[in-house]
C-alpha cells in the first residue's frame, strides 16, 4: 500500500496555516483567516504611516496567488494576474466578505488537488508554475503554506500599527 503521510501533513500544514484548524480561533492565532476576521472595518483600506500595502491589498494579493499556483500545478495553466478570473477587484473596492469567500474557495480547490493526489511519490513530480518553471509538487504547496503565514503576520503587524500598540504580545499583557 503507497503511503500517503506526506499529504496528510502538508494537508494539515495547508489548513493550520490558512484558517488554524484544531486551535480555537484566538488573537494567538497565526492563521491568515483568524487575523483577517479581527481586521476592523476601518483598517480594511488604511495604511500605517509610510506603508503602500493595505490589509486589502494583502488579502486579494494572497487569493489571487492561491488561484494561479492550483491552476498551473494542477489545472489547465492558462490565468493571468489582473484579470477577472484573478483579482476580480479594482484597487480599493475589494469587500472584505467577498474577499474571504474567494480566499476560502481558492484554498478549498488548492486542498482539494493536494488530497486528491494518489500517494507520497506524487509530491516529488514536477508541475509547471504562473513563472514558466517546473518545481516539486511538495515545494508548490509548501510555497502555499508559508505564503498563507507571511501575508498573516503582515496582516497582524499592519493592524498592530494601525492599534498605536505595536509592542509584543507579552509586554501588552505586562511581562515586559
Amino acid at each position: 500500500m503507497a503511503s500517503r503521510s506526506g499529504i496528510e501533513a502538508l494537508l494539515d500544514l495547508l489548513d493550520e496555516a490558512f484558517r488554524s484548524r484544531g486551535i480555537e480561533a484566538s488573537n494567538e492565532s497565526q492563521a491568515l483567516l483568524t487575523n483577517l476576521e479581527s481586521v476592523p472595518d476601518d483598517a480594511w483600506r488604511a495604511l500605517p504611516q509610510g506603508a503602500a500595502r493595505s490589509i486589502e491589498a494583502i488579502a486579494v494579493h494572497v487569493a489571487a496567488c492561491k488561484i494561479m499556483y492550483d491552476d498551473y500545478a494542477f489545472g489547465a495553466g492558462t490565468l493571468r494576474f489582473a484579470t477577472p478570473a484573478v483579482e476580480p477587484w479594482a484597487d480599493g473596492e475589494a469587500p472584505p466578505d467577498e474577499v474571504i469567500t474567494l480566499l476560502e474557495e481558492s484554498h478549498d480547490r488548492l486542498v482539494g488537488h493536494v488530497a486528491a493526489l494518489a500517494d507520497d511519490s506524487e509530491l516529488d513530480a514536477p508541475r509547471p508554475t504562473n513563472w514558466g518553471e517546473q518545481r516539486p509538487t511538495r515545494w508548490i504547496i509548501a510555497t502555499m503554506i508559508t505564503h498563507d503565514a507571511y501575508h498573516a503576520g503582515e496582516i497582524n503587524h499592519i493592524r498592530s500599527l494601525l492599534d498605536g500598540d505595536d509592542r509584543w504580545r507579552f509586554q501588552q499583557l505586562g511581562f515586559g
